[in-house]
């Protein structure tokens, strides 16, 4: 599927970035990499971003070394 499937045919700057941090997300699973690219200090702002639960993506990136 490409980005445009996932934003529809209406969208802005804020649905790009999005958009574009929910895809890397689901493809690598690697919470911490979307954190950084987003600049978000706290890995709870992610989680809300993504709109994921909490838990799971805790799990996630305790998994995962940076």
């Amino acid at each position: 599927m490409d980005w445009q499937h996932w934003i529809g045919p209406t969208f802005g700057t804020h649905s790009l970035r999005r958009t574009k941090a929910t895809l890397i997300y689901r493809r690598t699973g690697n919470l911490r990499a979307v954190q950084l690219l987003l600049g978000h200090t706290r890995i709870e702002s992610t989680v809300g971003y993504l709109g994921i639960e909490v838990d799971d993506a805790l799990a996630i990136a305790e998994q995962v070394d940076v």
